[in-house]
């Protein structure tokens, strides 16, 4: 009969991973045999490292780690036997054997939807992902990120004051915050919502981590809203698991002129829905049933942010693209001093944002 012990040696051994781990499994038929197996007998399935490292007990000082870190207040590890292991992550191709769970463990069993998006989000790009996140979270719907910058960190925030809270799935151990820029937000998460992780402690935030983080991500929710994303985005990836898995993929359009709305014009090109308000989302995705204990809570921003005040010339002038302060002052008729003045008094409003390159945009 297998132990925990079992369990966690074959899931934390270098080089097993998902799908090595249920070939384990299915030819054995349990860990403890997996365990137990000779090298020759391993090899054919998961090659020779990986086996070597086995029987070498390679994975004794993360087994080890893993146990005592679970001891910990609010922290817990989740296999695919639980109960509670979400149905359709385990229905998933080589879903993670073991997770590293740190927070409201039940907020798996909730409906969840994916909001991502670029680490170089705009301004504007990070306000829509708190917004639709806010909104959605409103609704019922627990939203899933990936702690990255940008639209991740954003989204996060804004469904963290909900209910329905937000699930943070990471592609480092889970006693590492990367970005370090995020530690606080992490906090936060571990207090009000919950972070996720397949990976053994002390894992850096090595490259080949985050396809599997964003599988994770694909895997868990009934869609996926891609906010902001370059071509390049790992975003795109996301979405592309998402819609592999049948899921809804939706995106928000931007400027033609912004390089951050390329991935999401793309994605609308191939297919996606195209949705400029929160009702936009939920018409495509449905609306969750919310438990009696959870009354239905609309968020202020179920649409994306508008001007509270009425539209002064200069915002009137920067439209809804970056744009230089020569360019504003021709459009007005002023000087750039004037022009400067003005964008000063905009930003300390919190109407205006400054751009890399001199350039300016409007906030909502």
């Amino acid at each position: 009969m297998s132990t925990p012990h079992d369990w966690l040696t074959l899931a934390l051994t270098p080089g097993v991973g998902p799908v090595g781990f249920l070939k384990l499994i299915e030819a054995f038929g349990s860990a403890a045999s997996a365990c137990r197996a000779s090298r020759s007998q391993l090899e054919p399935l998961i090659g020779r490292e990986a086996a070597d490292a086995l029987k070498g007990d390679a994975a004794a000082e993360s087994v080890t780690a893993a146990l005592a870190w679970a001891e910990q207040p609010g922290c817990s590890l989740m296999t695919l036997l639980d109960d509670d292991y979400p149905p359709d992550l385990a229905a998933s191709h080589g879903p993670p054997p073991l997770l590293f769970l740190r927070g409201r463990r039940e907020l798996l069993a909730r409906p969840m939807l994916a909001v991502v998006g670029s680490r170089h989000a705009t301004p504007q790009g990070c306000r829509d992902a708190e917004a639709f996140a806010a909104g959605l979270a409103g609704a019922g719907y627990t939203v899933v990120s990936g702690l990255a910058a940008g639209v991740d960190a954003a989204a996060h925030r804004g469904a963290l004051a909900q209910p329905a809270s937000t699930v943070a799935v990471i592609g480092t151990g889970i006693d590492r915050v990367y970005p370090a820029g995020n530690k606080v937000l992490a906090q936060q998460i571990a207090e009000a919502g919950l972070i996720v992780s397949e990976f053994a402690l002390g894992i850096r935030p090595l490259a080949g981590n985050f396809p599997r983080r964003n599988r994770i991500i694909a895997a868990l929710t009934r869609g996926c809203l891609v906010v902001e994303a370059s071509v390049d985005s790992g975003s795109l990836i996301t979405a592309r698991l998402a819609a592999e898995a049948g899921r809804e993929v939706l995106a928000i359009p931007g400027s033609i002129h912004n390089p951050q709305a390329r991935g999401c014009h793309r994605l609308l090109k191939e297919g996606a829905k195209l949705v400029e308000t929160v009702d936009d989302v939920l018409d495509e995705v449905g609306r969750p049933a919310v438990p009696k204990a959870e009354p239905r809570r609309r968020a202020a921003a179920t649409e994306p942010p508008q001007p509270a005040e009425a539209e002064t010339p200069l915002l009137a002038a920067l439209g809804f693209e970056p744009v230089d302060a020569d360019t504003l002052a021709v459009r007005l008729g002023l000087t750039a001093q004037q022009v400067y003045a003005m964008l000063l008094e905009q930003e300390l409003a919190g109407r205006v944002a400054s751009l890399p390159g001199g350039r300016f945009q409007r906030l909502g």
